[in-house]
């Protein structure tokens, strides 16, 4: 496979290949659900798979009967020539004009690269969580959406659920009328976040590569590690070079809807407080728990229930209309509820922005690459959700954009 030796221009397609790691399945409804036949292929949309081990071949599954399956990618085929229906570089792939949707399995490593290089070849992606591996590559997976006017959703579907749901309907337009300020709602996430499963292995022993696996590619712009089995596949959610832990393989599930409901779309928590053991360079490990505050006030709070003592700092506190004042009452009363959110194969149709898109997604998976930060350094951190970077800590904020391994740029 040829390499360049040269810096890749920003937004230029970049070379690299796709991983494969555990994935979502998705209810058909939240992606446009198959009808009671096969359509004619002159009605079915080109797809492929980029990362097929896991659950890739579900997820695209979920896709339904609108979209047929073109072509497989993953760098798990290195060694086979491209062809026309199995590839290991993903832009080959992005050359072809008959596809037009892609879904990306691969590793999170991955995720912002490909994303951004298919949406410059004309593509619409359906991109598994977490969105990203850090915090910048959100910011540019959004431009790039604007950029070049494309869908995007993440592989989420809690907030479509949510958004239904006539009490988080009520909140969402609370907060969203801005008069709740200062706010006392506190919302504590007990469990369910995977800590010590998602932990990495310290110090481990170099083993050969696969000769079936590019290497290199796998890890492409994390560094260069030694060969373990342990990065490779589901495992891989231990090593901050491929994810963050079980805080980032769980943490959009579980916030997504909730950052919908506390109409938090476009901005990010400002303070950022964690319990946690001493973090290690390479592998993710322990922590007890995370404070997440936003600048009028409303706390996330992450509990793992895995490590340290029981978290007793705050209280759960929800929203009402009781805590506006008589005008706030008649102003949220007076606000239309919000508009139905597209699915991911309704906005490719209406080319309406999806639901999950990727101002969303991009503010939910900060708020677990904040959580990882403070994991990381031990300290308290504040945050700029405006120019969005850490404010007077060079050390955390070097977290938020990471060095990228050369060629690779955003």
């Amino acid at each position: 496979m040829d390499r360049p030796d040269r810096r890749i221009p920003r937004r230029r397609l970049l070379q690299g290949a796709a991983t494969f790691s555990g994935v979502l399945v998705l209810p058909r409804r939240v992606l446009g659900g198959p009808g009671a036949e096969e359509p004619p292929p002159s009605d079915q949309i080109g797809g492929a798979l980029i990362g097929c081990g896991g659950r890739g071949g579900g997820t695209f599954g979920n896709f339904g009967k609108a979209v047929r399956k073109l072509a497989d990618c993953d760098v798990k085929f290195f060694g086979k020539a491209d062809n026309k229906t199995v590839y290991s570089d993903f832009r080959r792939l992005l050359e072809r004009k008959d596809i037009e949707v892609v879904a990306i399995a691969t590793h999170p490593g991955w995720h912002a690269l490909i994303s951004i290089a298919a949406m410059e070849a004309g593509k619409d992606v359906l991109c598994e969580k977490p969105m990203t591996r850090f915090i910048a590559e959100g910011r540019a997976v959004v431009e790039a959406e604007r950029r070049y006017r494309r869908i995007f959703q993440i592989g989420t579907f809690g907030r479509f659920k949510a958004s239904q749901d006539k009490r988080n309907i009520q909140i969402h337009k609370i907060m969203a009328s801005g008069r709740l300020k200062p706010c006392q709602a506190v919302h504590i996430k007990k469990g369910g976040l995977k800590v010590k499963e998602w932990s990495g292995v310290v110090n481990p022993k170099p083993h050969n590569v696969p000769q079936y696996l590019d290497w290199d590619l796998y890890c492409g712009s994390a560094p260069l590690r030694p060969y373990h089995p342990h990065r490779f596949g589901g495992t891989h959610r231990g090593y901050w070079d491929y994810e963050g832990g079980g805080m980032s393989d769980m943490g959009q599930h579980h916030f997504d809807p909730v950052q919908w409901t506390f109409a938090k779309d476009d901005t990010s928590p400002v303070e950022i407080e964690a319990s946690a053991a001493p973090a290690h360079p390479e592998a993710c490990g322990m922590w007890g728990w995370v404070e997440l505050k936003y600048a009028d006030g409303l706390t996330f709070v992450m509990t793992s229930e895995e490590w340290g003592p029981p978290y007793d700092r705050l209280k759960s506190r929800d929203v009402s209309p009781a805590d506006l004042d008589e005008e706030g009452k008649k102003a949220v009363a007076a606000m239309p509820d919000p508009e139905p959110m597209s699915d991911f194969l309704t906005a490719v149709k209406t080319r309406n922005r999806a639901g999950g898109n990727a101002e969303a997604a991009h503010r939910c998976a900060t708020l677990l690459h904040l959580a990882n930060i403070a994991i990381r350094v031990g300290r308290k951190v504040r945050y700029d959700p405006v120019k969005e970077r850490i404010v007077g800590d060079d050390e955390a904020n070097r977290l938020v954009c990471p060095p990228m391994r050369a060629p690779w740029r955003l």
